[in-house]
């Protein structure tokens, strides 16, 4: 042992945010001059900096250096005490390594944000908002959750979960059901302002605003139709019973030509030779029903009696439907594990057969386990269907632990083209042929990338930052045009563009083929 130390205080208290000094003594007790270098080891290492990081004693001298610590105000910085150590490294004496052992608090922090999806609700019966609760501080929040009108009280609220328990970091979904007191029947819809508070012991309740609009059950506009569609049958009907058409007999002529034509004696005319079957009639007078040319016109017809199919909606990609390219994009992200669920029996490729339905349903079921309330990709797609949530989550799979993306204007970045593919599946509800023409091409690259390691490196332009405000704003997020966490935790989790909705497709050529 050639070394002394010693923590000066042994036990610290800081507050996340702001920053505390500990200050540790070291004696070099050996014969040689030697250099004392320091690691930090712990939870809380990366929050604490030494300086200087060495120094050098003589026999018998004392050093001191100071050690920082400054957790940030996030999540991160857990509530309570944390060990940590600093290790002491002599360079002439490495085996005479130690750790100096001393133990800092952090201090609790609240801060909550919340917000209602989507702020504004329509319905004649009742409107279903969610409120999306956060927990940004470092400890535990406990809230229970309660509803009111800002004027009268014309609404009641169903709540659940009326309370909450939410992890640091962690956010978690209420549902809410507003259901009006009283039923409009004929008029303009009415605006119902009202507010859903987070409530914690203690604390002043956090209010979020929103507004229910209540349709009338019978639309101003479906009331005139019927009025008019009333006021032309009645008139209809008493027109068809009053009018009386005019009647003229024409049998005194018909006798007087009959006559005309009986008194002369005409050569009367050979009947006319009926065409064989093979030979059509000439100068038939169109839509004559007489004749073998007849038969034949029924024959033709007869096969296009045969009843087609009914065609089936495009999405989501289901076992009915052909090879393609983005079940091919599926089954190569699936073999590469995502989600934990690793596509490894034997399965042809682009075709959502039976093995790759089971990886996809076990990626489907262990995304909307771990992000519980928000994920939702078996209940919009339908278990072991590639929809549009579920081909997101899969794009978004690419980043991992990622918390944020950065994109530059000004440099080439191989995660422009899985960004452009990720946002294109999340915002876009009708896919027509310029949106088919951008996700074949990213998706082929996408491909690339996992079977063959090729990246394609692309410029990030301005509408990409449009595109990744436009999805910021379907959860009413700022719009900063960043792929921040909660941006990016949105798509992991496979939040699109009319969630409730399996999306269209007007474009030409969809599901296109598979690469080879």
């Amino acid at each position: 042992m050639t070394t002394w130390t010693s923590l000066e205080p042994a036990s610290t208290t800081v507050d996340p945010g702001s920053s505390t000094s500990v200050r540790l003594r070291l004696r070099n007790t050996g014969d040689v001059v030697d250099e004392y270098r320091f690691e930090t080891v712990g939870d809380v290492a990366p929050y604490v900096s030494v300086e200087p990081p060495s120094i050098r004693l003589f026999p018998g001298t004392t050093g001191i250096v100071q050690l920082t610590f400054a957790p940030p105000r996030t999540p991160d910085a857990t509530a309570g005490p944390h060990p940590y150590g600093v290790r002491i490294l002599p360079t002439e004496h490495p085996e005479a390594a130690t750790v100096a052992e001393g133990n800092v608090t952090f201090t609790t922090f609240m801060e909550v944000r919340a917000e209602l999806v989507p702020q504004t609700v329509k319905g004649r019966f009742r409107g279903r908002p969610k409120l999306a609760v956060d927990n940004l501080g470092n400890t535990v929040l406990t809230a229970s959750i309660g509803g009111g009108d800002k004027a009268i009280d014309d609404l009641s609220y169903e709540i659940v979960p009326a309370n909450v328990q939410i992890q640091p970091g962690r956010a978690a979904f209420v549902d809410a059901t507003l259901k009006p007191r009283q039923i409009t029947w004929v008029g303009q819809k009415q605006e119902r302002p009202y507010e859903l508070s987070v409530r914690r012991s203690g604390f002043e309740p956090l209010a979020v605003n929103g507004t229910y609009v209540q349709r009338s059950l019978l639309p101003l506009w479906l009331m005139t139709t019927l009025s008019l569609l009333l006021a032309l049958t009645i008139t209809g009907l008493v027109l068809w019973f009053t009018y009386k058409a005019p009647v003229r007999t024409l049998a005194k002529e018909e006798l007087q030509k009959t006559a005309a034509t009986t008194l002369p004696e005409e050569p009367q005319e050979l009947p006319t030779p009926k065409p064989t079957q093979d030979t059509e009639p000439a100068g038939k007078p169109e839509g004559s029903d007489g004749g073998g040319g007849g038969g034949e016109e029924k024959e033709e017809e007869k096969p296009k009696e045969k009843e087609e199919e009914p065609a089936r909606g495009p999405l989501p990609i289901t076992s009915a439907d052909k090879p393609n390219l983005f079940v091919q994009f599926a089954q190569a992200r699936l073999v590469e594990g995502a989600g934990g669920c690793k596509l490894t029996a034997a399965h042809t490729v682009g075709k959502l057969d039976a093995a790759t339905q089971q990886a996809l349903t076990c990626f489907q079921q262990s995304n909307d386990s771990t992000y519980g309330a928000f994920s939702a990709l078996v209940e919009t797609d339908g278990a072991g269907n590639l929809g549009r949530s579920t081909m997101t989550a899969l794009l978004a799979a690419h980043f991992g632990a990622v918390k944020t993306v950065t994109l530059n204007a000004n440099d080439a970045s191989p995660e422009v083209p899985w960004v452009r593919n990720m946002l294109l599946w999340g915002t876009q509800a009708e896919i027509d042929d310029g949106d088919l023409a951008s996700t074949v091409a990213y998706t082929k690259a996408n491909i690339d990338y996992l079977q063959k390691g090729i990246q394609l490196k692309e410029k990030p332009t301005p509408g990409l930052f449009d595109r990744i405000k436009e999805y910021q704003g379907l959860f009413l997020a700022e719009r900063t045009g960043v792929l921040d966490e909660m941006t990016l935790n949105k798509t992991k989790l496979g939040w699109i563009n009319g969630q409730d909705k399996p999306g269209t497709v007007v474009a030409k050529d969809w599901l296109p083929a598979p690469v080879q």
